[in-house]
């Protein structure tokens, strides 16, 4: 065990952090210098090089550009209002009628997007303004908005389920999609029913009951930005295309509904919309290109089995291991974001896991719902400040009224670690 090269490599990753340098460069520096303990500087450039060009070498991550590019075409394209209008018509007369709407116009949006912080803009941004008006709190409203939009990330298409997949080792994409349906579904229900209960207790409004004529035509304006999962989802288990090539189904789909459906993109639009795709791209790549030179170090040192060996001295008792490991997570998750996190400690977490017998279809979805949490709290979560900036709120505001939402998400996290059936019942159901 080489201590002083995991002093080295963690120690210059929190002083880089710190120094505000962004998390891409602080993960490739701190694992050149960390390689540096035991290897020339010339070589430890090469291996940093060579494991960077290895981690971005793989077919399966062509899907991420083509599903960002559809979420940035789908979140100009006015498919957040229809997807909206459609919520409303089904949780209209629940107590506290639009954080409901909300909540599960962030579980359609996020599961057609795949990018929570898209999702957190996109309906945030058109529901704020209406629930001020019905007279709702405005940073409760915020917490529900930032709470509810990760559900994307478990709901596929998600682009965290593919970083895993590639991580783990090649765990079946269409097996992570079909795990994420019940826990992402589980992550709105649980908010759901403490938004009733805090409505109850403030008399928030219900909306009025809908005429069946108004149900009809708001559902037949959406189905159209629904089809889209129909279509994905449909593709990949029915073996006509693999979850890349459905990720440009799924940029020629939203294409044609925004431009030509639609008519909410003009095609002066276009390029600028590929362009942020592109720089958001750039910016996910380097991540795990860098991350795999930051396990290489790991391994290097021996990193991974002093954990596993840790874990092991805890208990042998899988239930013990997985309340450790989640508990690791969240903490990790307060300060690093998804995928730099999902990266680094999938390496580390899942060996031990799949020693304990853990699926690891079913070890995914727990590191995706885990620091799906993460990134709704301070200092770093992206969905905060987003959620914050859309709802006009300042953060320590929003921090009190989040609190009974992470009690809410942590406990359907907490079903969906022990109870493995709720993630692996629809791809045994499905792809068996």
């Amino acid at each position: 065990m080489d201590w002083s090269t995991i002093a080295a490599l963690f120690g210059t990753f929190a002083i880089l952090l710190a120094l505000s340098v962004p998390v891409s460069f602080a993960i490739g520096l701190s694992s050149l210098v960390a390689i540096t303990m035991t290897l020339p500087l010339e070589s430890a450039i090469t291996v940093v090089a060579q494991r960077m060009a290895a981690g971005v070498d793989n077919f399966s991550l062509l899907a991420i550009p083509f599903f960002i590019l559809a979420g940035n075409i789908m979140n100009q394209g006015g498919i957040a209002a229809r997807l909206i209008n459609l919520a409303k018509m089904i949780g209209g007369r629940l107590p506290g009628s639009l954080m409901h709407v909300n909540i599960m116009a962030n579980m359609l949006f996020g599961a057609i997007s795949g990018s929570a912080v898209a999702s957190a803009a996109a309906v945030g941004g058109t529901m704020a303004p209406m629930q001020r008006k019905e007279g709702y709190d405005p940073e409760l409203s915020a917490a529900v908005n930032i709470a509810s939009c990760p559900s994307g990330l478990l709901i596929p298409p998600s682009n965290t389920l593919i970083v895993y997949s590639l991580v783990s080792g090649g765990t079946s994409i269409a097996a992570l999609f079909l795990a994420g349906y019940i826990p992402g579904i589980m992550m709105g229900i649980s908010l759901m029913i403490v938004s009733a209960i805090i409505a109850k207790r403030k008399r928030y409004p219900v909306a009025p009951r809908p005429t069946w004529s108004e149900f009809f035509a708001t559902a037949w304006k959406a189905i159209p930005s629904l089809m889209l999962i129909v279509v994905i989802m449909g593709g990949i288990i029915a073996g006509i295309f693999t979850a890349t090539e459905a990720s440009a189904i799924a940029v020629l789909y939203s294409f044609i509904l925004a431009v030509i459906v639609y008519r909410e993109v003009s095609f002066k639009q276009l390029p600028q919309i590929i362009l942020d795709s592109a720089v958001t791209t750039s910016i996910v790549l380097l991540l795990i290109g860098v991350s795999m030179g930051m396990s290489w170090a790991m391994a290097n040192a021996d990193l991974p089995y002093l954990i596993a060996d840790a874990l092991m001295t805890v208990s042998d008792n899988p239930l013990t291991i997985l309340l450790v490991i989640n508990i690791i997570l969240l903490i990790v998750g307060i300060f690093m974001d998804m995928t730099p996190a999902i990266l680094i400690f999938t390496p580390i977490f899942l060996p031990v896991a799949m020693s304990m017998g853990i699926d690891p279809v079913h070890f995914g979805i727990i590191m995706t719902f885990n620091l799906a949490i993460g990134i709704c709290t301070p200092p770093v979560g992206s969905a905060l400040f987003v959620g914050c900036s859309v709802g006009d709120v300042s953060i320590d505001k929003v921090l009190k009224p989040l609190l009974p939402m992470y009690v809410a998400l942590i406990s359907a996290l907490a079903l969906v670690t022990y109870l493995p059936q709720l993630s692996l019942w629809l791809p045994e159901l499905v792809l068996n």
